[in-house]
């Protein structure tokens, strides 16, 4: 038979077996901080609670994965994922899974309104932080290789607790960047800005981590960045 006649057709992703397919959530938009106020906190972290623009973002996840066929939900400790993973789960009669190890990295003394201050007025440490990739740069916050460390404990926990499953994480876009940083070898902050209620897809199998996905926003219609309007 001549090899003319054999095609062969461009390589179609499929999930090898005993592999994990992993939805990363960022949770919705928090509510805001402001300077002189007291921002919630939980062991340290900021915890705030979910602005009404985040609550309308958990709804249209729920939507998104409602049919995504999950085995388990996981959050972090902080409320701002649990609030974000609430639709979802409700809908589909699950409880989430609290898992530590996926909260967002520690920023010590900036914990809270100083970390979105100090970088929206470009702070010579926020420069730094941002020049050098690097979170440890802030005072008192965790280092940065225990934060890569932790992460990859729990997300390979995680896979190994779900082959041959899709599971979701609800959790912090420090977080996400990270994992998809570990996955690919990236520079540390290449994936750094996930929007609120976006999915990112990472495959885990075994030793090999693959982002398949990131940043997907297709279910936040553009109406959720329309200018407010002055009604009653």
């Amino acid at each position: 038979m001549s090899d003319h006649a054999t095609e062969y057709r461009q390589y179609r992703f499929r999930l090898p077996p005993g592999a994990t397919d992993l939805l990363l959530v960022r949770h919705g938009e928090s509510a805001p901080g402001r300077v002189g106020e007291p921002t919630p906190k939980l062991e340290g972290h900021s915890d705030p609670a979910l602005d009404p623009r985040g609550e309308e973002e958990a709804r249209r996840v729920a939507e998104r994965l409602r049919g995504a066929s999950l085995a388990a939900v996981y959050v972090s400790p902080l409320r701002r994922t649990r609030q974000t993973a609430g639709p979802l789960v409700r809908a589909l009669g699950m409880e989430p899974v609290v898992e530590p190890r996926i909260r967002e990295v520690y920023l010590g003394e900036w914990e809270g309104v100083t970390f979105r201050k100090n970088t929206t007025e470009r702070h010579p440490i926020a420069l730094r932080m941002f020049a050098e990739q690097r979170w440890d740069v802030i005072p008192g916050a965790e280092p940065q290789q225990a934060f890569f460390g932790r992460l990859r404990e729990a997300v390979s926990d995680i896979a190994a607790r779900h082959p041959d499953q899709r599971v979701a994480l609800f959790t912090h876009g420090g977080v996400i960047a990270s994992i998809a940083h570990l996955a690919t070898q990236s520079a540390p902050f290449a994936f750094l800005g996930a929007d609120n209620g976006s999915l990112t897809h990472v495959v885990i199998h075994a030793d090999r981590w693959l982002v398949r996905r990131f940043n997907d926003t297709s279910h936040l219609a553009t109406d959720l960045d329309a200018p407010p309007t002055d009604r009653p």
